[in-house]
This record gives structure tokens, sequence and C-alpha cells, in this order.
């Protein structure tokens, strides 16, 4: 069984659950028991319970312009007390911020807190009504990338109205010692604006494409943001103490009167309230003539690659003014394109080495030490085309939408349309797993030819061991695979089961035949309920899945028992 309670994934330390027996000593302190019967081929279902750990859900106000109004982040289970929570955040958000959070089951902040100032009834009679609208999204709320840190204790979002909301892990409970601590507010910035290019007459949106974290040098963290032309490298520092007793400034910061100063005195920090700031230290701006799809960073912790349609940039982090173009395949004349560049990816231990997809369903691995200029690949691998299933959407599903390395360097994953394939560095022919992610729809591809739905990108992730993958699929489902059991499990991230601690059941789609009483038919599946972006924690069973403009953070409950 699987369960619900913050937007978290507790699971199984090395992958989905699989057949093994639970000792009582491999589970010091549980926070629940978990009947284990004897026998030892237990399903994958029955075994680790999923559940949610907190949802959050972004909205702007809807009487406010686009992308200019105050957003929530809020919880279903709370929706009463929305309009209470209040919670201030002195990130200097270029937004205000209201909080209402279900922590573990317990208590919303918003009982506890006090309303802000300045707001009466009838703004919270505004608030709670419009909390109540769950229909209600608008295009700038819609999350459009999500991204851990590299130790798995901040995680990012990025959406569609340009802005980033980065989340905490709050530390373990004095209450409750052996708990591992949830995914609170940190900071939330603006970090792109609509601009429009008046060369070329084209709008460039603020939509949020990629988000990448710089591994961490000092106390302060750095992440890189993009949208469709302009990459920001962003500073996220922590200040709990201000200085006070300056000589020749007041306490509101104003000049004194150097007649009035007749003694010095050593300035001293004084205690404050915790403010996370964030800051933009670099612009990196017109590298690229088409969208970026893809941003990268280097092992080298120096350098970093954006890739557009045609191009792929080397980059500086210190340098904003010029780029180093690595890969280039724009034809002389534009009539003999074939395919397009869809994603890129540095090697996690090598620094010279990289691989770009693209749509024709291909990769190739670069080394940079080979050539300046990597249009002639070190490696191609391509899966060759099987005749009897060509079909005029042969080329379309085989558009690889996203590539990532596994943690150890040694494969790579990747996912059209219909599937998902992991791939042997040392083994170009063909992938040495293929799994099939949603094949029921294969029937239905002219249907989702005309809704524009076989378009769709979505993403896909390893987890921490590379033993498990995971990616999204419609309906709010997604799916996990265990490459070394060979079993899959379908999920679903909804609103029915964001109650805290619900138990996540696994779901099956029905094509034909008989059905059981869970079963959802495909005729029946909601195509604008999408999950396109996913991410696994490095280190933990921990994944946070963006539907549309909620953010769910799942965690296996039987490795959340083992801490």
């Amino acid at each position: 069984m699987l369960v619900a309670s913050q937007a978290l994934l507790w699971g199984a330390p090395r992958g989905l659950p699989t057949n093994f027996t639970v000792s009582q000593r491999s589970l010091p302190l549980p926070l629940c028991t978990i009947d284990t019967p004897p026998h030892p081929a237990l399903s994958l279902p029955d075994l680790h319970v999923m559940y949610l750990l907190h949802l959050v859900e972004l909205a702007s106000l809807g009487d406010q312009p686009h992308g200019r109004g105050e957003f929530y982040l809020f919880c279903s289970p709370c929706y009463p007390c929305a309009g209470n929570a209040a919670a201030a955040w002195p990130a200097r958000p270029a937004r205000p911020l209201r909080i209402a959070s279900v922590r573990g089951g317990g208590a919303c902040p918003g009982h506890r807190a006090r309303p802000s100032m300045g707001e009466d009834t009838d703004t919270r009679k505004i608030n709670h009504s419009f909390l109540r609208d769950h229909s209600y999204v608008t295009e700038a709320d819609i999350i459009s990338t999500v991204e851990f840190n590299h130790t798995g204790e901040l995680l990012a979002t990025g959406d569609k109205g340009g802005r980033v909301v980065i989340f905490q892990r709050e530390p373990e409970s004095k209450n409750a010692p052996h708990s591992q601590g949830e995914y609170d507010v940190y900071s939330t910035f603006q970090s792109h604006e609509p601009e429009f290019d008046y060369l070329k007459s084209l709008e460039i949106e603020e939509k949020i494409n990629k988000i990448k974290w710089l591994p961490q040098q000092n106390a302060a963290h750095s992440l890189l943001s993009t949208n469709d032309k302009t990459i920001k490298l962003w500073k996220i520092t922590e200040r709990d103490k201000r200085p006070e007793g300056y000589n020749l400034k007041d306490e509101e910061g104003k000049l004194k009167d150097l007649s009035t100063v007749t003694s010095l005195q050593v300035p001293v920090l004084k205690p404050m309230d915790l403010m996370v700031e964030v800051s933009p230290r670099r612009v990196f701006a017109n590298g690229h003539t088409y969208h970026i799809n893809s941003i990268s960073v280097n092992s080298d912790c120096e350098t970093y690659m954006s890739a557009d349609d045609l191009r792929i940039n080397l980059w500086h982090l210190a340098i904003t003014d010029r780029s180093f173009n690595i890969v280039d395949i724009k034809p002389a004349n534009m009539e003999d394109l074939t395919e397009v560049i869809t994603a890129s990816e540095f090697h996690p231990h090598h620094c010279n080495l990289f691989v770009y997809s693209s749509s024709k369903g291909s990769l190739r691995l670069c080394d940079m030490r080979a050539a300046a200029l990597c249009d002639k690949h070190s490696k191609l691998f391509e899966e060759p085309e099987d005749p009897s299933n060509r079909s005029f959407f042969s080329e379309i599903i085989s558009s690889v939408s996203d590539v990532k390395f596994s943690h150890s360097g040694r494969y790579m994953l990747t996912r059209d349309y219909l599937t998902v394939k992991v791939w042997d560095l040392n083994m170009e022919a063909r992938p040495i797993e293929t799994y099939q992610v949603h094949d029921y729809l294969r029937s239905k591809l002219c249907s989702l030819y005309e809704n524009d739905c076989i378009f769709d990108k979505f993403e896909c992730a390893w987890n921490g061991s590379d033993s498990v993958i995971m990616t999204g699929a419609y309906n709010n489902f997604f799916r996990m695979f265990d490459r070394n059991t060979k079993r899959d499990v379908t999920l679903e991230a909804s609103r029915e089961s964001s109650k805290p601690r619900a138990v996540l059941k696994p779901r099956r789609v029905c094509v034909g035949g008989k059905r059981r009483r869970d079963d959802i038919s495909v005729d029946s599946l909601d195509f604008t309920k999408k999950i396109l972006h996913t991410a696994w924690h490095p280190a933990e069973n921990i994944i946070a899945i963006a539907a549309t403009n909620n953010l769910y953070i799942f965690q296996d409950k039987v490795n959340s028992e083992m801490h």
C-alpha cells in the first residue's frame, strides 16, 4: 500500500518495494507498526507504505494583473485555515507570501498564527472562497521545473510566472528526535520578468525552463535559473545578526551631525530574526538565438553549458559577456534541417564529457578533449527502428525529451513519449533496458496529435543508488521501475489522496476485458492532468512531483521508520 502526507516520498533505501523480510532490529523506534506476514514473496505495494508528506499549491490572486499579485502556498487539507495562516517570510520575496501547511498530520500553523497586519474580515473571506476554488489555476502558477540541491536539504521549483520558490528541510524535531524533518518554504523570489525583443519583434516569456544548483562552496547556496533566453546566477544567504552602534549613523541609518559626536564606540552585532537574502550575482544574456531547453553544471564547478534547439554553449561562471560554442548543428540552409537538440547534460565525474539528445531519438556523447567544436561526436547511441512499428507518428514519439546520467556515470537514462530507456556508455547499438510507460496510448496517437499532447516533454529521474527510475504520465500518474526486480508501479498524485498519512494505492489502466474495481479505463484518462517534472532526493527515497500548480513530496514510510 502507498500513503499520502506532505509532498515527500519515503521509500525503500535501495529502490522500490521488493521481496524481502523486515526484521524487528531493522526498524528502531518505529513511528508506526507494519504487519509483515512471514511469506517471503510479498508484492511491492504490500510491504512499502508510501505517503504524501506535504502538498503545496501555488496560486495567484485572480483580481491582480498577471504575474503581479500575491501568491499563496497552501495545503489542500487546510483550506479553512489559509486565510489566517499569514506566516511572514522575511526573505525579501518579490511578492508577499501566506503559508498554511500540514506537518505530519499535526495542527496547521494557521491555527496558531494571528492574522497579518491590515488583514480584515473581508479580505479573509475573499481568501477562503478563492482557496476553495480548486479548479482555478492561472498560467503563471503552473510549475515548470523541480530540482533538489546536492545534499537534498533544499528543493527549488520554478513556474511559468518567472518565480522561484525554495523549500528547506526542517531539522529533526526535539519532541520526535528520530523523525525526519519536512520541507517548508525557505525563500521565494522573482527570477525573470517578461521581455520584448524589439529587433526581432519577439516576446520573451518569463517562464523558468530549468533550475540547477551549484555545489556548495561556503555557507551560501547558489543556483542557476533560465528562461528562453537569459540565464541568471543567484546567491542565497542567511543573516541572523545586525550591526548596531555606528558612530556616524543613527538608528534609522541617517548620518549624524558631526558636531554631536563626542565619543567613539565599537559597533556590535545584535541577534535578529533570521533573514534569507537572495541576490543576483551574474546575468548571462545574448548567448542563444533559439530557446534554451537545458542547462548543466560541470563537475569542475567552474563552468556550465546551456543548450538551445541548434547550439550548445559553454560558459564560465565568472564571465558573463562571452561563451564558447561547443556544438552547432545548424545547417547552411535551414531547409536541410532534420533534427534539433532536445536536452544535454555533463558527465557527473568527467568534466570533459557531455551528452546531448535529439528529436530523432539519438544520443551523442562528446569529448571536449578531442576538439574545441564537438560537432563530431565520440559515440552515437541509437536504437534501430523496427520496420513493423513504423507509422506517421514514429519520429514524433521517438524524440528524446530528457536525458540523465546515472550517479555512477556508467549509464544514461532517456525518456521519449512512450518509454524510458537505460543506455550503457559502453554499448551504442541499443539500450540495455526499455520500460513501457503508457503503451496503452499507442492506439490513441492520432487523437493525441490533434490535441498536441503528443508533443509533451516528460522528464525522468534516477534514485540515489541508480536502481530505480521514475517518470511522469497522464491523469496525474507517475511510474516507477525497479531495475533489479523488473517490478513497476503506477501511483497517482491527487487531492483525493492528499490527507495526512493517506495511503497511496497503486493504480492500473485497463485497456479492455475485465476491469477491477479501482481500475481506470484508458478512455477515462484526463490528458490535461500531466506530470512532466519530477525530482529524486540524491541520497534518500524522497521525490518531488509537480502536477500543474501543485507540488507533492512523497516519502517511503519504511525508510522513514528506519531513522
